[in-house]
This record gives C-alpha cells, structure tokens and sequence, in this order.
C-alpha cells in the first residue's frame, strides 16, 4: 500500500505524521521502524497518527510511536505538530482542537502568529502515579547513579521524566548518565532523562535523553516537567522560557491543581508517501 505522509519537526524534534482517516491502515512494530529508519525509510524520531477518536466530545486521537517500534503515552512537540497538520489538511476547521491520548486529554490552539499553545494537563508529582519508587512525595530525591548521588526531580507530564540538575548542559554528561538513568530501577516504565541548567528564575537550558529514543533536539514534556519541578522547588517562576538545542519553548504553571501551558512552534518539511 502506498501510504502517504508528511514530515514535520518542532524545535528540531522530528516526526513522520500519518493521516489514519481518510487513508485505512493498521500500523504495526515492524512498519513504524521501517518509517523511522534514518537510512532505509523517511527517519524520525517519532511516527504520530491521527485517527478517529473514541470519546464523542473529542475532535481526534493522538497517538505516538517510538522509533523502535513502542507506544508512548505523550509528546509536546509532537502535539503542536497534530494540530498544525490538522488544520493544513483540513481535518478541522476549528482553532482550539480536543485531542485524545493515552495520557488523557489535551487540548491545542492555534495562535496568530503560527505558533500552538497546548494545554498539557496538570503535572503529575505523585511517586506512585509517576511511577517513580520513593517513599514519600518530596521536591527533589537522592539517586543513585553508576556510583554518583544526584538530588533529582521527577514529574509526570503523562510520561515519567527525572531531572538532573548541572552547572552547563554543553558539558553535560549525555551520552553516558541518560542510558543508565533511562532503565533505573526506580523508574519501573523507564524516564525520560532532562539535564537542566537553572540560568536565572526565569530562563532554563535544557537537553533531555529520551526513553525509546536517545537524545533529541527538544522534548515538550521534558521543557514542561523541568520548569515544574524547578518551580516546586522554589528555584524558578511562573513563566519561564526553556532553551533547548533545536529552540525555545515557553512553559507557563501556576501550581498545584493548574495545567502546565506550553507554547512554541511547529514546522511542515515535506510530504510524501512510502510503499508498505
């Protein structure tokens, strides 16, 4: 079948978007790492699906695959990509679009300017719903990893995030702490793994390693689980803009019983189709 596609990214993070409504198709493991695949398909890091949702006060369902083949509860970046194609391909007419998840429901507006703001839904600070092993509910824990103690965060924003903090995320020791962190044992469904410099209250850097995946340009629900677990730790603001590698996202949280705001843009590369 000649399935068609378009190739979007936000911030660098990168996506093979795949209308499943108007075109019928059932994805399997073996498809996604063959779309995936940087040498042998189109490559991503992420395969996303828009298909018809199953609640009837929702516009779509949302739902993002890892480059290796497994499915994954949420995707900031990915999210404001759905809505920008949504609305390219006119599948909605409408601005502010509801959008099923596996983490829930998260709901997507179109600015002015081109840019999507997305509701991400209250964070998640629960060890037990993060799932996260810590006896009590605390603003930082001490880790152990490869033989180093770090006073990390760890937040939920539908997908588990630990935050490591570091004086210069250039220096960062990537490559070498996110692989362990991303399997500790602590971490039961494995992390997402963001390494945050605090520039000032209102400013972070950030690179995030993430599960499934490696490290990529920008990870939406990493900017957003790093900005909330500095602000529960009494360290930043409000509104605070994330720099990441490929770019920079505002991140807006009032605190506890609020949703964590998201705002940034998103970018159509190419379109396509691919025989499977």
């Amino acid at each position: 079948m000649q399935l068609r596609f378009t190739k979007m990214h936000g911030l660098g993070n990168d996506f093979v978007v795949i209308d499943l409504i108007t075109q019928r198709f059932k994805l399997k493991p073996h498809h996604i790492r063959k779309i995936a695949d940087r040498h042998f398909g189109i490559g991503c890091d992420q395969v996303l699906t828009v298909e018809i949702p199953s609640q009837p006060d929702v516009d779509f369902r949302y739902r993002i695959y890892n480059a290796e083949g497994s499915e994954v509860e949420q995707c900031g970046n990915g999210a404001r990509c759905f809505a920008r194609f949504v609305r390219e391909k006119r599948l909605t007419g409408k601005q502010k679009i509801k959008v099923e998840t596996l983490a829930g429901i998260i709901e997507l507006e179109v600015t002015e300017n081109r840019h999507v703001r997305v509701d991400m839904g209250e964070p998640i600070l629960d060890p037990k719903r993060i799932p996260f092993t810590a006896e009590l509910q605390a603003p930082d824990y001490a880790l152990d990893i490869n033989g180093s103690r770090w006073q990390v965060g760890a937040v939920s924003m539908g997908n588990p995030h630990v935050i490591l903090p570091v004086d210069d995320v250039d220096s960062a020791p990537v490559e070498q702490v996110g692989p362990i962190t991303e399997s500790h044992p602590r971490f039961p469904q494995r992390v997402n793994v963001g390494f945050m410099h605090i520039v000032d209250r209102d400013t972070i850097r950030l690179r995030v390693f993430e599960r499934g995946v490696g490290e990529t340009l920008a990870c939406g629900t990493g900017a957003c689980a790093a900005v909330v677990s500095g602000i529960v730790q009494g360290k930043l603001n409000a509104t605070v803009t994330a720099h990441l590698p490929g770019g920079s996202l505002s991140i807006r949280w009032q605190g506890p019983g609020q949703p964590v705001i998201m705002t940034g843009p998103a970018t159509t590369v190419f379109e396509g189709q691919i025989q499977i």
